[in-house]
């Protein structure tokens, strides 16, 4: 094997090495080319699931605010997409909704690994092209996705400022990196995860932590209304508009 092949080799392992231990690599910076503006399926370069919406009036001379927006259960990067897309034009919102590379997200039914890869690849890829606030990147997500937003943001706090939170079930950080503020809302009449058992609870270990916390409640199932839509985005850019 030659040196360049064995350098090559060693930095896989290193990139393999983060996944596995839930740290994402990819920062902003300075582009180095300039992407198109619409909707971009990351599956053409990238080779997996995801997609990239940038809105009409973005500008590379403006950087905007990025949220990676995870989707629940049996989902696809679409359902992540919906998630904030209503609202992205006039927020001038950059969305990025991976998917997960297996029924949901990897540490839910194993442990880090693969999705992270995926997240961190799909984040350079955005970042090489487009000029992200370092101070406005946010991740969320609904259900599951919701529950790996909440994991994935507490571990790299670091990278995202900002965690929405849509009707999650639990948080399993890797570590605590960086003090993230928390949006979550939840439905008093959800089914499939009981409040009680579910946001509730996390309130109450996010307090005792020391996190700020903008925690909703309204009466409905498991669902994100439009309304938490609004009020997360308001909640989320509020205090970093420049």
């Amino acid at each position: 094997m030659s040196t360049r092949e064995k350098g090559e080799t060693g930095r896989q392992e290193e990139v393999w090495r983060s996944a596995r231990a839930g740290r994402l690599r990819a920062q902003p910076g300075s582009p180095r080319t300039e992407g198109p503006t619409g909707l971009h399926p990351l599956g053409e370069s990238l080779e997996h699931d995801g997609i990239l919406y940038v809105p009409p009036g973005y500008r590379p001379d403006q950087p905007a605010p990025l949220a990676v927006m995870l989707h629940g259960a049996g989902g696809s990067a679409r359902h992540g997409l919906e998630l904030l897309q209503p609202l992205a034009d006039d927020a001038n919102l950059l969305l990025l909704a991976p998917g997960s590379q297996g029924p949901t997200w990897d540490v839910i039914v194993e442990d880090f690994g693969p999705d992270v890869h995926a997240i961190d690849e799909a984040l350079a890829h955005t970042f090489e092209r487009y000029a992200v606030d370092p101070a406005r990147v946010a991740i969320g997500g609904f259900s599951d996705g919701a529950s790996y937003a909440l994991s994935l943001g507490l571990g790299n706090g670091d990278l995202f400022k900002h965690i929405i939170a849509f009707s999650p079930g639990f948080a399993v950080p890797p570590r605590q990196l960086g003090t993230p503020r928390i949006f979550m809302s939840h439905g008093t009449q959800d089914r499939v995860l009981p409040i009680d058992r579910c946001s509730r609870r996390l309130m109450r270990v996010f307090e005792r932590a020391g996190y700020d916390v903008n925690y909703h409640e309204f009466e409905g199932p498991h669902v994100v209304p439009e309304e938490m839509m609004r009020e997360a985005v308001h909640w989320w850019l509020e205090g970093t508009i420049h």
